[in-house]
Formats: structure tokens, sequence, C-alpha cells
């Protein structure tokens, strides 16, 4: 990935941000798999860049706000990662008209399903409100073209994994990201089951591996 490849308000933005004009190695690697609508599976160490690399990958998939329902949902494990990662799209999506929303567990219910019809982009949320969204058809899936799992090897439990295979199951011809710090079997049990021959990115080590 070269910033002269990507939209010039994204480029402009992790220039104006601070990032390195280099890509990080994950972002060389991963946004290009990303750019390419294909499902893809990354493994690497926690802070070595991954949420920022699906933040770019994104807002370069998307460009710019279409019509009112969301073409991305985000699953992170709790409502502080899901603000950090809308900062995270705030900064570097701000020369974009992308619109972001946030859900988490205890929120009020049919006030994020109000705020979600009223129009956005990219929606990032905890599983079990998202999963609450879906059975009171709260999220529009029309329009959908990204799912997308951060921490992926936290949501292999019995009370999460169900509501990633049921959207991934539900979007059947959207394009799936999971993204870990480690490998999980459950990953590769995902990966079987509901994903259309992915891309695996793997920049873990052997001692981390280990």
């Amino acid at each position: 990935m070269k910033l002269k490849k990507l939209v010039p308000g994204l480029a402009e933005a992790i220039i104006e941000a601070g990032f390195d004009q280099e890509p990080k190695e994950i972002e060389r690697v991963a946004v290009p798999k990303i750019m390419s609508g294909g499902d893809l599976i990354v493994v690497s160490p926690e802070g070595t860049g991954k949420s920022t690399a699906l933040v770019i990958g994104i807002i370069q998939q998307l460009k710019k706000a279409v019509e009112e329902a969301p073409r991305a949902v985000i699953m992170v494990e709790t409502k502080e990662k899901a603000y950090e990662m809308e900062e995270q799209f705030k900064l570097l999506g701000k020369n974009t008209d992308l619109r972001t929303f946030v859900v988490f567990d205890k929120g009020i219910l049919q006030y994020q399903k109000d705020m979600i019809y009223e129009g956005l982009d990219i929606l990032i949320g905890t599983p079990k409100r998202i999963d609450e969204l879906v059975s009171a058809t709260g999220i529009p899936m029309s329009k959908m073209k990204i799912l997308a799992v951060d921490d992926a090897e936290l949501f292999f439990i019995p009370k999460y994994q169900p509501v990633i295979y049921r959207l991934a199951y539900l979007l059947p011809k959207s394009q799936i990201i999971v993204l870990a710090n480690r490998w999980h079997e459950g990953i590769g049990d995902l990966e079987e089951r509901a994903l259309k021959n992915p891309s695996v990115v793997d920049l873990m080590d052997e001692d981390d591996q280990n």
C-alpha cells in the first residue's frame, strides 16, 4: 500500500495524523487485501497496527456516504474498544463524509435502532448488542459489504461465537475480515464453514506462536 494509491482525502489525513508515510508491514500487506473485497484473516501480535489497517482499508473501500443503510459492521469486544475504533475512523476519515455509529450492551436499544435508521455507513459494536439489533430488525442488511471482527480470538466462546456465524450466514455476499492477536482453532472452523477462499496474513513469529 502506497499513499499515492489511496483516495486523496485519506492519504492527507494519514499524513496530518502523524503516521509514517512508509506503511507498516501489516498495512502494506493487509490494506490491499481489504481493498480487494475478498475474505481475509489477519493474525499479528497486539500493537502491530491491525485496527489501523482495517480502518484505512474500509475508508478506501467505501470512500463516501451512500444512501442510508450501513455498508460495514465491525464487532469489537467492549464499548471502550468500539469508541476507540470510531475515533480512528473520525481521524482518518475526516476528509470524507463517511458516517459511523457505536452500539453497545446496556445502551438504549430503541435509540440505537433509530440512529441506525437515520443513516450511516459504518456500524461498530459489541457482539451481544449487534445480535439484539439484528433480532429486532434494527440493522438494515440490504447494502452490507463488509463484516469485520477485531480481536477475533476473544469471540470464540459460547456466548459470542453464534453471533459471528449468524451474521456470516445472513451476509453470504459480504466480505468477511477477521483480525486476531493470535491464532485460535475457532478461526480455522470459521474459515472452513463460512469464509470464501480467504487470504491469510500471518505475521506471528515462531516465538509468538509457541
